[in-house]
């Protein structure tokens, strides 16, 4: 545990040092939300809808921010060591693969959560937001978001040779599921033809989990979405540990 600590202390310290996460896992996610929320108001998120866009909209960003930090981040910080021969010097320390990959997952963690606080903070205050269903439930579901879309990252950096490789293997996964996923445009108003390609998306079920927490809606209309975030957790994390490199 002592080992686990000191190196969670010093990768914080080098994370903060840069501006990458600041950008793209805070301040990003909350730039989106003021502009869907100016831009679609309270208008109805689709026709027939009990909620506004902005309601959906404040799920589908949360899942962002998730995203960004665990597909993009992740797997370009791993890389980077490998690529470095930082993580060949960590190969004769006590130090083992699970427990780097431990660290990571702490420190974007913290991230994401600090992105919620403030989303929900500007949702609040700007926009009168406010949290139709359980917190409980809420916080029990964005946590395994966050473990599945994490998950994927892990596994990237962990078998991936350079940055290079895993820029390409991360640019692949996140952009067609920003686009399609649900994210800005309603699940529900997509054509059926887009509609099956966004189904297969890791990001959209986790859309659609985080959509149905926050807005009080049954989840047992979503019981397919929760063991695909289960079933993509387990496996990816799984593989991130067996098929780990060094160099």
């Amino acid at each position: 545990m002592k080992i686990f600590n000191t190196m969670l202390k010093a990768e914080l310290k080098l994370s903060l040092r840069g501006i990458d996460m600041l950008i793209f896992a805070i301040c990003m996610p909350v730039v989106i939300l003021i502009l869907l929320g100016i831009v679609y108001g309270n208008k109805p998120a689709f026709e027939g809808a009990e909620y506004s866009f902005f309601d959906q909209s404040f799920a589908a960003v949360a899942t962002i921010a998730i995203c960004g930090g665990g597909v993009m981040g992740l797997p370009l910080v791993i890389s980077d060591y490998r690529q470095k021969k930082i993580l060949k010097r960590f190969r004769v320390t006590p130090v083992s693969p699970a427990m780097i990959l431990c660290v990571q997952l702490v420190i974007y963690t913290l991230y994401a959560l600090c992105s919620l606080l403030l989303l929900f903070a500007v949702a609040v205050i700007f926009f009168e937001f406010r949290m139709r269903g359980s917190w409980l439930q809420f916080f029990g579901i964005y946590f395994l978001v966050l473990f599945s879309m994490f998950s994927i990252g892990l596994m990237t950096g962990g078998i991936a040779k350079n940055t290079k490789s895993a820029g390409i293997i991360a640019s692949i996964l996140y952009f067609p599921m920003l686009i399609f996923s649900g994210s800005t445009l309603p699940y529900e108003v997509k054509p059926v033809s887009l509609q099956k390609i966004a189904g297969v998306m890791p990001l959209t079920h986790g859309i659609k989990l985080l959509k149905a927490s926050s807005l009080g809606l049954p989840l047992t209309n979503i019981s397919l979405s929760l063991i695909v975030m289960i079933v993509i957790g387990v496996i990816c994390t799984t593989i991130a540990i067996k098929f780990f490199k060094w160099e």
